[in-house]
């Protein structure tokens, strides 16, 4: 069913589903405020928290001291119009209205009926009620209120903007995480204290109430056990018979003992948010890097690859799921962290995509490694991912499943073991370079455009003067390798060199020549 030209509403709505303009400033508005990682919402969480601690300090010192009129209203109407526009901006981004608009357009162009943009549009309006009756966006309208504190009573609404914090301190959130955490626990104790109190109130209420002149009725009662059980005692009400002295010792027993088990609750729960929250710490400054490594899993591979690694480089952080091989990395000095890379979630937690990353998928097992090079794929194509299979024919599940390399370490294995066997010296002389002895080592130099050696003949750089032997080149990862190039050929942009020398030699090269970059 062709458009109407007099439906307004369908023609605004299809205009705004195909403005690419629109669409990315939603998007980026979205990721400002939601996106933690965003730097914008940090800034953004910065000023509302300076927004909330100045307004309500002047309204506290206003309480009693006169303020000048621009600090006035500055607390009163500025800062309520910024939490105005970030209540609005929140509802805006929370749902699409023309989703629900060109659904209902779709649908009826389909079965050939007269759109209802009445029933479609309220299911849009439903859906931004429901968050402005979630507790978040209630807390946030609340504490617009003090805009209007010429009535007096609508001074206590000043308290919402300190709850506010909640949603822009990350520390405070994170406390309240953990108390979240230990919800079942705590509520069971809160339960529990309640049925004291009240069982407590009524004994006391029962044995002293005739006797006692300060419980005149129940509310008395349970006032007393509330105190006496939190252990404060204001001694305002004092039992005066036996019966209420034996209640009164029932009490407190169980006062200390709840304390004691809230107390415990509460550390345990700090405890393992310490542990999550240096693992945090660690994540941001690793993926704050321009460029590093992730390697997932801390097997052999690892321990022999991390020992040569490690000396040269230092941004590189190790996943695995077994706590035992984690301590076990933790020990030999590395950053490791006990987490299921084969999870998206978890590899989206050290995304950057200003950063160059390399992932290495070194897990015992085949299907992890392709589960870890499918997310790492899913989360961009510019990350760098080398993994490790068991066996050649797997090579091709491990290209589709998007891995730049694969590395076959038991194929190598059994070559080398063969040539231990029949060629003793050669594989001594390989063992050598391999294990970068100090005899000679076998080094990449990756010619990049700031490289002194672009656009350079072999023959012109004159390898041999800093003690070193080209083995081959080849340009780019996945180029052609030319063993023993000849000497007029040309070095361009993307080349990778493979010499061999001395480490000395080759560092003094790479620095002479401003060789930076590398393809790992």
């Amino acid at each position: 069913m062709p458009l109407d030209s007099n439906d307004l509403i369908a023609k605004f709505f299809l205009k705004l589903a195909h403005s690419k303009k629109y669409t990315a400033f939603k998007s980026n508005v979205k990721d400002i405020f939601k996106n933690p990682k965003n730097p914008y919402k940090k800034m953004l969480d910065a000023f509302l928290i300076f927004l909330i601690v100045t307004s309500v300090a002047i309204f506290i010192y206003e309480a009693k001291y006169k303020v000048h009129d621009a600090l006035y209203f500055y607390a009163a109407y500025i800062t309520s119009f910024f939490f105005l526009i970030e209540y609005l901006i929140n509802m805006w981004i929370y749902n699409d209205i023309h989703q629900e608009i060109l659904k209902e357009y779709n649908r009826a162009e389909f079965l050939q009926i007269k759109p209802n943009y009445k029933k479609a549009g309220t299911k849009a309006f439903l859906k931004k009620l429901s968050y402005m009756i979630t507790p978040s966006a209630i807390i946030d309208m609340l504490a617009i209120i003090p805009a209007y504190r010429e009535f007096r009573f609508l001074k206590v609404f000043v308290l919402f903007r300190f709850i506010k914090l909640l949603k822009h301190s990350r520390s405070i959130y994170q406390f309240l995480e953990v108390l979240a955490d230990r919800k079942f626990e705590l509520l069971t104790l809160f339960m529990l204290l309640i049925f004291v109190v009240f069982i407590g109130g009524i004994a006391i209420y029962i044995i002293e109430e005739i006797p006692n002149d300060g419980i005149n009725n129940l509310f008395d009662a349970l006032y007393w056990s509330f105190i006496t059980i939190s252990t404060v005692g204001y001694g305002d009400i004092t039992p005066v018979t036996v019966g209420g002295k034996v209640v009164a010792f029932i009490i407190v027993l169980m006062g200390i003992t709840m304390i004691s088990f809230a107390t415990s609750v509460i550390v345990s729960a700090f405890s393992e948010k310490l542990n999550e929250l240096k693992e945090d710490r660690v994540a941001k400054e690793i993926s704050a890097s321009e460029e590093f490594l992730i390697v997932c899993g801390y097997g052999q591979i690892s321990k022999v690859f991390l020992k040569e690694y490690s000396k040269r480089y230092e941004n590189y952080i190790i996943l695995d799921k077994d706590e035992s091989k984690v301590i076990e990395a933790q020990n030999d000095g590395h950053n490791a962290i006990c987490d299921d890379a084969s999870r998206f979630e978890v590899l989206n937690r050290f995304y950057n995509k200003n950063s160059k990353i390399t992932l290495l998928a070194l897990t015992g097992s085949d299907i992890e490694n392709i589960y870890i090079c499918l997310n790492a794929r899913s989360l961009s194509k510019d990350i760098t991912v080398i993994a490790r299979a068991s066996s050649s024919k797997l090579m091709n599940k491990y290209k589709r499943a998007g891995a730049n390399r694969v590395v076959l370490p038991y194929e190598v294995a059994s070559s080398m073991l063969v040539a231990s066997i029949i060629y003793p010296t050669m594989y001594k002389a390989i063992n050598a370079i391999l294990n970068f002895k100090d005899i000679a080592t076998v080094d990449e130099i990756f010619v990049n455009k700031e490289s002194l050696i672009v656009q350079k003949s072999l023959k012109e750089i004159n390898f041999s003067a800093y003690k070193l032997v080209v083995f081959g080149v080849q340009h780019g990862i996945a180029g052609e390798f030319v063993f023993n190039p000849k000497p007029e050929y040309i070095l361009k942009e993307g080349d990778v060199l493979v010499v061999m020398g001395n480490r000395v030699s080759i560092d003094y090269f790479k620095e002479k020549y401003n060789i930076v970059g590398s393809y790992l």
